[in-house]
């Protein structure tokens, strides 16, 4: 099932032309369809504690998050960072970077894709686009099962693949200022666990070997032996406990130290960027972190500047 060549004209993993278009695939399950409140309040939102407006109302907070606001208070929008991401049975969600680009397909959502967006546009002389290929619910062990991992391949495997090559295709389409530049693929990242986790006796005992099966098959049906893969670990209030929990962490940290992935593949902590359930703005909703904004700005900001240091353009 490799990816058709004459979609890829033009792409390799290493381009070295004056000037490329930089691909960025975020791909996982639900808390990478982005679950963050941005400006939500009222009861059913703890009063918009946690929200993105809240957070960055914070004194402390102030010259951090300057930059996800205009002068006028609008949202800024990125021309230089395009995103596609096409959810599962909606609207197809397409255009500049700002917020909006999550699972609701409103205004009042995000994932880590904001922030991961604006660090490695900063970080890039070129256009950039992030590809989301996320759909909640969905484990590795199942659903994006690899091919060399055995059994029937995970139907969303083949979907994943198939929103990349569509999103190649389609790039004169989605984006009518795209001038034809070559495409390179900066780099996959993985952000996923929860459905494995939470099947400690079959999922987890695979994990370490079904993400390695996944890098390798991902590589070689996008033509990229290289690729740089940032592996972002499960984040939640079960960081530390139970043990299938930390099971799965330390097999999602395994995989970045295998020898064939060195230099190649980096694994990203990101446990302390949970926040208490009483300062979010979904206090039930522990499995996507609780909608808090803080929380999923510094998951973007970790992976962004993971990804940009893998490509060379970290600062």
């Amino acid at each position: 099932m490799r990816l058709p060549l004459l979609v890829l004209i033009g792409l390799a993993a290493s381009v070295t032309s004056a000037k490329a278009l930089q691909v960025y695939i975020l791909a996982g399950q639900s808390n990478m369809e982005g679950q963050s409140v941005v400006d939500l309040t009222g009861k059913n939102y703890n009063e918009g504690r946690g929200t993105l407006v809240e957070v960055m109302a914070r004194p402390a907070n102030t010259e951090r998050y300057a930059h996800l606001r205009a002068k006028d208070g609008s949202w800024v929008v990125r021309k230089d960072v395009w995103i596609r991401y096409q959810r599962e049975k909606q609207p197809l969600l397409v255009g500049e970077l700002s917020v909006g680009y999550a699972v609701y397909g409103d205004k009042h959502h995000f994932g880590p894709e904001l922030q991961f967006g604006h660090v490695v546009g900063e970080a890039s002389r070129d256009q950039v686009l992030l590809i989301k290929t996320a759909w909640g619910g969905k484990s590795l062990f199942r659903d994006f099962r690899p091919p060399s991992a055995g059994g029937v391949v995970g139907p969303y495997y083949v979907k994943m693949l198939a929103e990349v090559r569509t999103a190649l295709a389609d790039l004169k389409k989605d984006f009518p200022s795209y001038d034809g530049s070559p495409v390179e693929l900066a780099g996959f990242v993985w952000y996923q666990g929860w459905n494995d986790g939470v099947n400690p006796k079959t999922a987890v005992p695979e994990y370490e070997q079904n993400l390695a099966h996944l890098i390798r098959d991902v590589r070689k049906e996008l033509n990229a032996p290289k690729l740089p893969v940032v592996i972002g670990e499960l984040t939640g209030p079960w960081v530390d406990a139970p043990k299938e929990w930390t099971a799965l962490r330390q097999a999602q940290a395994n995989v970045a130290r295998m020898p064939e992935f060195k230099d190649t593949v980096v694994f990203v902590p990101t446990r302390e960027f949970v926040r208490k359930p009483a300062d979010s703005p979904n206090p039930s909703h522990g499995h996507h972190e609780f909608g808090n904004a803080e929380t999923y700005f510094l998951v973007g900001d970790a992976l962004g500047k993971a990804a940009a240091q893998m490509t060379g353009r970290g600062k």
